[in-house]
């Protein structure tokens, strides 16, 4: 089912729920997966309206989503965030995306431990340089050239390399991991 919105919008983010739980009878599994970034190379350069626009898209559907999706959770549910190597690491030119994922890793922290008595796990994934449309949108062609070899492995990940890690968080594989990140990103070491 594919539903076309702008998840910056509160009322969005809920019907989005609501739709999904019209069409599927219940909902299991949540995977919070949104991001944009705008590079600058100063926290100068961040406007208002940047610094807004990042956090509404980033960190806002994460809350409002949740708050519509919870009713219709049971034990053994998962919520699944997204976050990103940034939150660890930092990155000088994304100072405002990096502030939302780590955010979000802080969300995802609190929330499990909110909801752990319900039987509802909260994790995340943090992942380094992927090979998405957000990259190419982002950065020059000469950048993106480079993107990965700063990492351990010297080289970007495919979405594919990624994306086991959110099947293993949804699945019951993972019933005894709440509260945790888990970082896809070529070798970086990050502190958790």
């Amino acid at each position: 089912m594919l539903l076309p919105g702008d998840l910056r919008d509160e009322d969005w983010c809920r019907e989005v729920v609501r739709q999904a739980v019209a069409c599927f009878g219940k909902l299991d599994v949540l995977v919070l997966n949104q991001g944009v970034q705008f590079p600058q190379s100063s926290i100068l350069d961040i406007s208002r309206e940047q610094l807004e626009d990042t956090f509404r898209t980033n960190l806002f559907p994460h809350f409002y989503i949740t708050q519509e999706a919870l009713p219709h959770l049971q034990p053994g549910s998962s919520i699944i965030n997204t976050a990103s190597v940034t939150a660890y690491a930092g990155h000088p030119h994304l100072v405002d995306y990096s502030a939302t994922k780590g955010a979000i890793v802080s969300f995802t922290r609190s929330l499990s431990l909110q909801l752990v008595k319900q039987g509802i796990r909260v994790n995340a994934v943090a992942p380094g340089p992927i090979w998405t449309p957000l990259q190419v949108s982002s950065y020059s062609a000469e950048y993106i050239t480079t993107l990965g070899v700063d990492t351990p492995m010297r080289r970007a990940g495919q979405p594919f390399e990624l994306a086991p890690t959110y099947v293993y968080l949804a699945s019951d594989d993972s019933g005894y991991v709440t509260g945790q990140v888990l970082h896809v990103n070529g070798g970086t070491m990050t502190e958790t």
